[in-house]
C-alpha cells in the first residue's frame, strides 16, 4: 500500500507575500546545502513503511486508519497519537528501528540534508515492548552508519524524555545513556505534552545529563504554553538550544537577552498549532517565527515530523520564502545559525562555515527572486 504525501503547500494557506516558487527556485531550496536539528524519528516514517509494520506485526489498525494517520487537512490535528501507535505496535524489534533510521537519512540526503540530528523517545518504548536500550541505541547508530555509507549524510541520535512519563523515568534514560555511551549520541532533549509538564519537572534528569558531558535541548514554548517555561529550558536546565520556543514573543526583554547570546531556535514552519489557532488569512503574517527572527533571534528551519507534517527539508525553507516572507540574505543566515546550532563536530562545522555561504550565493544567484527577497 502506498499513501501518497502531497505537496507541503497544498497544506497550508496561501502565502501573504505575493510570493510565487518558480521550479527553478524550488530547485534551488533542494540543493542548497541543509542541516536539520529538530526532527522526530518516529514522524518521518514512510507511509508505506508504516504498512509493512503493521503486517508484519498485526497491528490492530487497517489501511483505512494508517492512511488517516497521513491526512493533513487546513485545520491540521496534533500527531502524538501517530507517535504513540508506533511506540505500541509497530516498533518492537531492533530491526525496525534501523530500518527507519535508515529511510529517513536517505529521505533526507535526497534533499541535500548533509547532517541530520533526529529525536527518539526510549521510555515508551522500553516500558511497552520489553525491548533492551542498548539493543535499540545499537540498531539506530547502525542506521546512521549505514546511511552516511550509502548517501553521504551524517547523523547523530538524541534520546529525549518522554514529559508525560514520570521524572523518574527521564533520570532512569539518562542513566541508560550513560551505561551506553556513543559518539553518535551525544545529547538528551524533552518533548510530548508540554501544557501541564512544565520543564522544571525534569531539572534533576538534566542536571545529571550535564554532568555526564552530554549536550542539551529541549521543546519548549510550543503549544502556547507560557514563556517561562523558554527561560527555564535556558536559564535552569542550561540547554545549548531551544526546540519551538515561540511563546517568548510575549517577553521582548527575554527575546533580546537569548538574541544577544545567539541562542538558536529550531522552529518548524508547519507545526500544527499555528496552523489551528491562527486565522487562515493572517496565519503567515501572525506567525511567532517572524517576530522572533524581527527581534534578532537566531532561528533554524525544521520539519519536525516530515511525512506526518506532509514536508520535506526543502518545502521547509521554501515555506520561509514563500509564505513567511523572509528574504535570500535572512535565509543564508539561517543556514549559518543551523551549523552554529549543530552537535556535529568541530572540523565538520569549520568546514561548512567555509564551503556552505559560498555555494548557497553560487546556487542563489541569477535565479529570479522576488525584488523584496533580495
Amino acid at each position: 500500500m502506498t499513501i501518497p504525501i502531497t505537496d507541503t503547500l497544498a497544506t497550508v494557506p496561501p502565502a501573504q507575500t505575493g510570493r510565487t516558487v518558480t521550479e527553478a527556485q524550488r530547485a534551488f531550496f533542494r540543493a542548497m546545502p541543509k542541516v536539520e536539528l529538530h526532527c522526530h524519528l518516529l514522524g518521518a516514517v514512510r507511509p508505506q513503511t508504516f504498512a509493512d509494520l503493521a503486517a508484519k506485526h498485526g497491528a490492530p489498525m487497517n489501511g483505512a486508519e494508517i492512511e488517516a494517520f497521513y491526512r493533513r487537512g487546513a485545520k491540521p490535528v496534533g500527531v502524538l497519537h501517530v507517535l504513540r501507535a508506533l511506540e505500541r505496535h509497530l516498533l518492537l524489534e531492533p530491526d525496525d528501528f534501523r530500518r527507519i533510521a535508515y529511510e529517513y537519512l536517505e529521505d533526507a540526503a535526497a534533499e541535500n540534508v548533509r547532517h541530520a540530528e533526529f529525536f527518539w523517545n526510549p521510555t515508551a518504548t522500553l516500558r511497552d515492548t520489553g525491548l533492551v536500550y542498548g539493543e535499540v541505541q545499537a540498531a539506530l547508530v547502525a542506521g546512521i552508519a549505514e546511511a552516511a555509507a550509502d548517501h553521504g549524510i551524517s547523523g547523530l541520535l538524541i534520546p529525549s524524555i518522554d514529559r508525560e512519563a514520570d521524572p523518574a523515568a527521564a533520570l532512569e534514560m539518562v542513566e541508560l545513556m550513560a551505561a551506553a555511551r556513543h559518539p553518535l549520541v551525544p545529547g538528551i532533549g524533552i518533548d510530548y505534552r508540554e501544557t501541564d509538564r512544565p520543564p522544571e519537572l525534569f531539572a534533576e534528569a538534566y542536571a545529571l545529563a550535564r554532568r555526564q558531558g552530554l549536550r542539551l535541548t529541549a521543546h519548549a514554548g510550543e503549544f502556547g504554553t507560557p514563556w517561562h517555561n523558554v527561560e527555564t529550558v535556558v536559564d535552569r536546565l542550561g540547554v545549548d538550544r531551544v526546540d519551538h520556543g515561540y511563546s517568548i514573543i510575549d517577553n521582548p526583554d527575554l527575546m533580546r537577552r537569548y538574541a544577544d547570546r545567539r541562542m538558536v531556535f529550531t522552529v518548524v514552519p508547519t507545526n500544527s498549532y499555528y496552523l489551528r489557532t491562527l486565522p487562515r488569512e493572517r496565519w503567515a503574517a501572525e506567525h511567532p517565527i517572524r517576530r522572533m527572527a524581527a527581534a534578532g533571534l537566531a532561528i533554524h528551519p525544521n520539519t519536525d515530523d516530515p511525512t506526518l507534517h506532509r514536508v520535506s527539508p526543502a518545502g521547509a525553507w521554501e515555506l520561509m520564502y514563500s509564505h513567511l516572507g523572509f528574504g535570500i540574505p535572512d535565509l543564508r543566515n539561517m543556514m549559518t545559525a543551523g551549523i552554529a546550532g549543530s552537535w556535529a563536530d568541530a572540523g565538520q562545522r569549520s568546514a561548512w562555515r567555509v564551503q556552505w555561504p559560498a555555494l548557497f550565493d553560487t546556487l542563489a544567484a541569477g535565479l529570479d527572486w522576488e525584488p523584496s527577497a533580495l
